[in-house]
């Protein structure tokens, strides 16, 4: 127990310490580096009902648009203050997750991956439809978002915006390591590793899964609404299947049900995409797609699994000396 509580604060300080080297190292681009946050939350979210509860989902990207445009219309109408539109974001992406996993979670397997893609397809119909609130295919634009606690203005430079999801990651972070660490938690790794055995013993799968399914919603919506005060916009894309199938990409890449494999993926998917478009704007997804598959056959697992099994190779070979 001591132990584990050691790693995770050496996993927490290490996200600040990057976040304060990324700060500084990039000051021209600490746009990127929000959008980067903003998406973290999403594979992280994505991470809790796949990697913990093994669900796996194509539709991930409605719960982050669900927080995106909450915040954003909330905006429209008089709700300018950050942290109360990130509340708001929170609660349409938990609200929006209930009714995913209510959903979903009447199919098993390859039916309930088909279904989270029917979803996302519904919710990006419903944003373009719903033009009179989302503003359609123009989406929502020049959200005036007041400075944030009254002080710190949104700049163009995005240095508050950058800060504030720093501030608003390592708050999510820790508080997913309670409740992956829970009773709770371990109840959704249980399911995910033999459903009939927990439904022997006397628990019911279908109101754990939806419980985490609203957690998850409430992070992925709090990544949407942070998107949508960093960018001052809102447009279809936040509801996209392509930022759905990303986001499952970058958590394979990074590894399954460890947290901390969310925010590695993320940062070396969004990292070299960002390098090599760049460099070669035309052929730049060949490369992409060239690093996916190297990393999926040299580790299955993922990079931090990776890593774990190289480090568990040298306390095997230190074991051995000794």
């Amino acid at each position: 127990m001591g132990a584990r509580w050691l790693r995770d604060m050496a996993g927490v300080i290490l996200i600040i310490a990057a976040g304060v080297v990324g700060y500084w190292l990039f000051p021209d681009n600490l746009a990127l580096l929000t959008r980067v946050i903003a998406v973290a939350l999403l594979v992280l979210s994505l991470d809790l009902i796949t990697g913990y509860c093994g669900v796996a989902s194509l539709g991930q990207a409605s719960l982050f648009g669900a927080g995106a445009y909450a915040a954003g219309i909330a905006c429209v109408n008089g709700v300018t203050e950050p942290v109360t539109l990130v509340a708001i974001g929170a609660v349409a992406g938990a609200t929006a997750g209930l009714l995913m996993g209510t959903i979903m979670l009447r199919a098993h397997g390859l039916a309930q991956l088909v279904l989270s893609i029917a979803i996302v397809q519904l919710f990006h119909e419903a944003a373009n439809k719903a033009s009179a609130y989302t503003g359609g295919s123009d989406g929502l634009a020049g959200l005036m978002v007041s400075p944030l606690f009254g002080v710190f203005e949104f700049d163009l430079w995005g240095r508050t915006a950058y800060l504030f999801g720093l501030a608003l990651l390592v708050v999510v972070v820790v508080v997913l390591k309670f409740v992956v660490s829970s009773p709770f938690g371990m109840l959704c790794r249980g399911i995910k590793q033999d459903p009939v055995r927990i439904r022997a013993m006397g628990s019911y799968v279908f109101p754990v899964l939806l419980k985490m399914f609203v957690i998850s919603g409430a992070v992925a919506g709090t990544g949407g609404a942070l998107a949508a005060i960093s960018t001052q916009v809102v447009g279809l894309d936040s509801v996209s299947f392509e930022l759905s199938a990303n986001a499952l990409v970058m958590l394979v890449l990074g590894g399954l049900g460890t947290l901390y494999g969310a925010l590695v993926g993320t940062v070396i998917f969004m990292g070299f995409e960002h390098v090599v478009s760049a460099i070669n704007p035309f052929h730049w997804m060949t490369m992409v797609g060239a690093l996916l598959i190297a990393v999926v056959l040299a580790a299955p697992g993922g990079l931090t699994g990776l890593y774990e099994t190289f480090l568990g190779a040298g306390k095997r070979v230190k074991g051995g000396r000794t």
